[in-house]
């Protein structure tokens, strides 16, 4: 037995060079009230507030977005060719389901949930700061995207039923919501079509009314069989050409110079351009059978001009219908795999977590301290770091 064995836990620490096991252990033991006292004391104090905590219940629905794909309409469009592309084929999405996410948090849908539960005097929310009910709405609700291609919607509340009737409302709200947005490619094209037929209309309008006023101030000059023929085969080619020149356009946002479809379009589009050339070329004034000098030919432009529009509507209108009846087939969005149901367990607080991750911080908490502590006191112990120990608390001070 060595004289340094029975000195103090604290001056046996000093006395050697080196800490042994032992001697952690001499310490530990040492203050065993309290490294065993605090986390016992913290793990009560823990179990009591976790069990003020109120339950909270998780609600849970899984939706399958659809799936954007080329439709079959597309391929009907024997008029207007590839125009679908226009609105679909430039406009791509890395993961569609990104999409559905950014509505299902979207402002838009938060209104929608907060006035239909009344979540601001739920939540007692002040009225002055609106704000303040979709921060609280977002902090109870989880949406995101799966690898399977499911979209999840996570709803905690303290009542399990209203968290079930939230997620579900999610979902009927997405519905709504994407009846309003063009978001697959079948209803952006109908959209694209429904913007061109109101611009169509009003053209064709504006070129009624010319029609209409220069007929009540002289009349318009009489057309033979042949020359309306020729009005109408001139008005016809020219809408084809309106049409070619927009599906040219679509094509080059995504299609290089050297696209062979690209080239098809460009031959097609020069060949009517020659033929409309051709037709304007033979037909004109000879076609005029009545009227005085030069009014007869600005009457066959009037008149052409109101059957061009004519034909141009008739195209767009056959083609808005179309895609109409196309977005109808896509109409079923969203398809709900798992509609949320009223959660019998809750989900929040884990009090047994919290009661053990309380009580292992306070052991550490407290071991930590008492080697500070021993620390402290030997360093009292030897006159030359009691000496640094005094001025270090000298520089402290203020």
């Amino acid at each position: 037995m060595t004289e340094s064995s029975n000195l103090p836990a604290s001056q046996a620490i000093e006395a050697g060079d080196e800490i042994s096991l032992l001697d952690l252990l001499i310490v530990l033991a040492k203050h065993k009230k309290l490294i065993l006292g605090l986390p016992f004391v913290v793990a009560v104090l823990a179990a009591g507030i976790s069990l003020l905590l109120p339950n909270i219940y998780t609600a849970t629905t899984k939706i399958l977005p659809p799936q954007q794909s080329q439709s079959a309409a597309a391929s009907m469009l024997a008029q207007l060719g590839n125009v679908a592309s226009l609105v679909g084929g430039a406009v791509g999405v890395k993961n569609p389901n990104d999409v559905y996410v950014a509505m299902l948090k979207s402002r838009t849908v938060a209104d929608k949930l907060i006035q239909r539960f009344g979540l601001m005097k739920l939540w007692e929310i002040d009225t002055k700061h609106p704000s303040d009910a979709y921060k609280a709405l977002g902090g109870v609700t989880n949406v995101g995207s799966g690898k399977d291609g499911l979209i999840t919607i996570e709803v905690n509340d303290k009542d399990p039923k209203r968290a079930a009737e939230l997620a579900n409302a999610y979902v009927d709200e997405l519905l709504k919501f994407s009846q309003v947005l063009a978001v697959t490619e079948a209803s952006q094209r109908r959209l694209f079509f429904e913007r061109q037929l109101a611009l169509a209309r009003d053209n064709l309008t504006k070129a009624e009314n010319t029609a209409r006023q220069a007929l009540a101030q002289g009349g318009l000059a009489k057309v033979d069989e042949q020359g309306r023929a020729m009005l109408e085969a001139t008005a016809r080619l020219r809408a084809q050409i309106t049409v070619k020149e927009v599906q040219i356009g679509a094509m080059r946002t995504f299609a290089a110079d050297r696209n062979p479809d690209l080239n098809l379009a460009q031959q097609e589009l020069e060949s009517m351009k020659r033929e409309l050339a051709k037709i304007e070329g033979v037909g004109g004034a000879k076609s005029v059978t009545d009227g005085p000098a030069g009014k007869g030919i600005d009457n066959v432009g009037l008149l052409r001009d109101v059957k061009y529009q004519e034909v141009l509507f008739e195209l767009l209108a056959k083609q808005y219908e179309l895609a109409k009846i196309d977005e109808a087939k896509d109409s079923a969005v969203v398809q709900v795999m798992d509609k949320a149901i009223e959660p019998d367990r809750k989900s929040k607080p884990k009090r047994t977590l919290i009661v053990l991750v309380s009580a292992l911080a306070a052991l550490i908490i407290s071991i930590l301290w008492v080697f500070v502590c021993e620390s402290v006191a030997m360093t009292k112990a030897d006159p030359q770091q009691a000496n640094r120990l005094v001025s270090l608390k000298r520089y402290l001070t203020w």
